[in-house]
């Protein structure tokens, strides 16, 4: 480990089995960061990986400022995205998908809107101003699309797009959203933000490009029904909460 005492922006990047992808991910964030003259961490969470993520992580992140942190067993998409957020020592919080699906020179559209005042930018493919450069299956698409409908009635309003792997959040809100967080699954994304909008937080939605990889950890029918599932239980395990 390895982390300076002030940092700008920290990366959290969730990993689970990702020795194939993990490599040219970091090369790409730390060019962009390194090139941009930004005090920065990367932090990566292996969820209990059983290949070399861990190690090659280490290898591309060594000399930068990060952190590597295990998961002793797999855990979820969630609770990795939470541990790494909370561990973060940077003024901006940007969370990625080990695949880099969405480019990570889109950080500056999302830094914009924080800039300006808002306290959490989230990236999207579903508005006019997104750029799909490869698309999931119809399947997928279809199912994604169905979420996102049913997310605007049972959790937030106003997203089209709630599981895009892009997302960047201010310090304070980060820390205060994910030390709330329960959900540990996939759903966390929409968890949230229905937290975030409960408390009062400035949310605005930007469109990315995004290509899609055909190696999804998501399992096609499984996962979508216990993220089907928590989404109805967001409501319920904050109630009589004060926000």
């Amino acid at each position: 480990m390895r982390i300076p005492p002030t940092v700008d922006v920290s990366i959290v990047i969730p990993a689970y089995n990702e020795e194939e992808r993990i490599g040219s991910t970091l090369v790409e964030i730390i060019r962009y960061f390194k090139n941009k003259g930004v005090r920065f961490e990367v932090i990566v969470v292996d969820d209990g990986s059983s290949d070399r993520t861990a190690e090659i992580a280490g290898q591309k992140l060594a000399g930068t400022a990060h952190q590597i942190l295990k998961n002793p067993s797999n855990q979820g998409k969630g609770y990795s995205v939470r541990r790494g957020v909370l561990a973060s020592q940077g003024d901006l919080v940007l969370f990625v998908d080990s695949d880099l699906s969405t480019p990570i020179e889109d950080f500056e559209k999302l830094e914009l809107v924080l800039r300006r005042g808002c306290d959490v930018a989230i990236g999207s493919r579903a508005l006019a101003t997104s750029d799909v450069q490869i698309h999931q299956n119809v399947l997928r698409e279809t199912m994604g699309k169905t979420f996102n409908v049913m997310a605007r009635l049972f959790s937030f309003r106003g997203i089209h797009d709630s599981q895009c792997g892009f997302k960047i959040f201010k310090r304070e809100p980060a820390k205060t959203l994910f030390e709330r967080q329960k959900i540990t699954s996939f759903c966390f994304d929409a968890e949230i933000l229905f937290l975030a909008q409960k408390m009062g937080y400035r949310v605005q939605e930007i469109g990315v490009r995004w290509r899609n990889s055909p190696k999804s950890k998501v399992h096609i029918f499984l996962d979508p029904l216990k993220m089907f599932w928590d989404l109805l239980r967001i409501q319920w395990l904050h109630w009589g909460e004060k926000y």
